[in-house]
């Protein structure tokens, strides 16, 4: 385990001199080059004369005391978030070469406050599954352990903030694409508030699930990234009146001053070394002074499949419009419904299609009402008891209920692959923010923790999460030397 710099106090060196930001641009491009064939983080890279100009750009601020909140920082962007200098594949062939011609809105604030964009980073297919091994050029490995997953479907982020392939980095969180990674990684994910941070530019998968999520190696760098990518933004309906939020500044909470709330039905499926080394940082925080309540959170048991039906039922309305036309993949039939049906096929992969097929079925004529409407009724239960909860207390879980699996144990099958998301999904079909962060090893795979707050209450998770670190001690580890 090795220790790299954390992106707030690689700002803190470029500024005092200590570290020439040319310098750190070269040494993180060329770690993406010693390691990357290894573990395959990244779909594409911009070039090294590319970055190297940027750096010298931020060199120049530093040294005329005009540097920007991310000067001179190294950033992954997931592949489903549009960039118009580089390809947006969605690790799917049927965006195969496909470069928008603008950028996300989350990826203009980025350049505009001196972030230099190395790559973009691999996922699920259109963010669809929870290993990363589902995009379509290649899987991910996890650089604690190349024989298993990284988590998805940001797990390209979350493995190139593994092996320092990048400082900060951009995830998206439909389901816990952002905090499975991060659980798997060692790293940092936090899913902010449904509608803190635009959409605007990312490709959909289930808009009224998703959000573009910060990952980092700490807590601080998550809270540095948050504050640059979130606030309103006209291009995103669905973003809220919020100009600006400040939570980089943030200190360690004082343990007196948390109250948590431990639902023991959750710790039921979790394995054993999750339980243990959850229970054991819960104990802790009690023995600083916290206050720990078991609570019920009745609705939870349904979570799971409220979710899978929502989320397909969107992915099959935002999918319709990949019909053989505009994109790469084409049929070859004379009659349109074949053509459409052979494009799909050569575009999409296995588990695109069966999502798409199942959100399809669920929206048909006579089974609309039993299957999604009911879904969208029970999100609203699962809303209420959720934030009910977080208005009291911040709520514990485990992160992910299983150590990371090896390659190909998940994917065989599928019903194994969607229970990997029993936790996370609790959050996004309430909107409240969540952050994952480290609080252990268990034979050399790291163990993550998930908090989820109230509405808004980004600032507490962060003060939340920093009192953790402190305890733990792990913070900015990578995995190779």
């Amino acid at each position: 385990m090795t220790r790299l710099l954390e992106a707030w106090k690689l700002i803190e060196a470029f500024s005092k001199g200590d570290l020439d930001p040319v310098d750190h641009a070269m040494e993180v491009y060329d770690r993406v080059q010693r390691y990357d064939r290894e573990y395959n983080a990244y779909v594409s890279l911009e070039s090294i004369d590319v970055v190297l100009e940027q750096a010298v750009e931020s060199r120049k601020r530093y040294r005329e005391g005009r540097q920007r909140r991310l000067e001179g920082l190294i950033i992954g962007v997931k592949d489903n978030i549009s960039t118009n200098f580089l390809p947006t594949t969605a690790a799917s062939r049927m965006l195969d070469g496909y470069v928008p011609p603008f950028n996300a809105t989350v990826v203009e604030r980025i350049i505009r406050e001196g972030g230099i964009v190395i790559g973009k980073t691999n996922l699920d297919e259109f963010a669809m599954g929870s290993t990363t091994e589902l995009s379509a050029f290649f899987p991910t490995r996890n650089p604690w352990d190349p024989g298993r997953v990284p988590g998805g479907s940001s797990g390209g982020s979350a493995a190139a903030l593994a092996y320092g392939g990048s400082d900060l980095a951009l995830g998206s969180d439909t389901g816990g694409s952002a905090r499975a990674p991060a659980a798997y990684t060692a790293t940092v994910g936090l899913k902010p508030t449904y509608g803190l941070v635009s959409r605007y530019g990312l490709i959909p998968y289930a808009n009224s699930l998703e959000q573009i999520a910060p990952m980092a190696r700490s807590v601080r760098d998550v809270a540095l990234l948050l504050e640059v990518i979130a606030g309103f933004d006209p291009k995103d309906a669905t973003t809220l009146n919020v100009e600006r939020i400040e939570v980089s500044g943030e200190v360690p909470e004082d343990p007196g001053k948390v109250s948590i709330c431990v639902i023991p039905e959750l710790l039921e499926g979790a394995e054993k070394p999750i339980v243990s080394a959850f229970n054991k940082l819960v104990g802790k925080l009690e023995a600083e002074g916290s206050r720990v309540m078991e609570a019920k959170l009745p609705a939870a048991r349904y979570a799971l499949p409220a979710y899978y039906t929502i989320a397909f039922s969107e992915a099959a309305s935002n999918l319709a419009r990949y019909d053989g036309v505009l994109y790469k993949a084409r049929g070859d039939s004379g009659v349109w419904e074949e053509y459409v049906s052979q494009a799909r096929r050569k575009g999409f992969g296995e588990e695109v299609r069966r999502r798409i097929l199942m959100g399809t079925f669920a929206l048909s004529e006579g089974y609309r009402e039993e299957y999604y409407v009911a879904a969208t009724r029970l999100r609203r239960v699962i809303r209420d008891e959720v934030l009910s909860m977080a208005s009291r207390c911040v709520i514990a879980t485990p992160a992910m209920p299983v150590m990371p699996p090896h390659l190909g144990e998940r994917v065989k099958d599928p019903i194994q692959l969607y229970l990997m998301d029993a936790y996370t999904v609790i959050a996004n079909l309430s909107g409240a923010p969540a952050l994952v962060q480290p609080i252990d090893f268990f034979e050399g795979l790291p163990i993550g923790i998930q908090w989820i707050g109230n509405k808004l209450g980004e600032r507490e998770l962060i003060r939340l999460g920093l009192l953790v670190e402190e305890i733990t001690g792990i913070r900015g580890v990578v995995a190779v030397g």
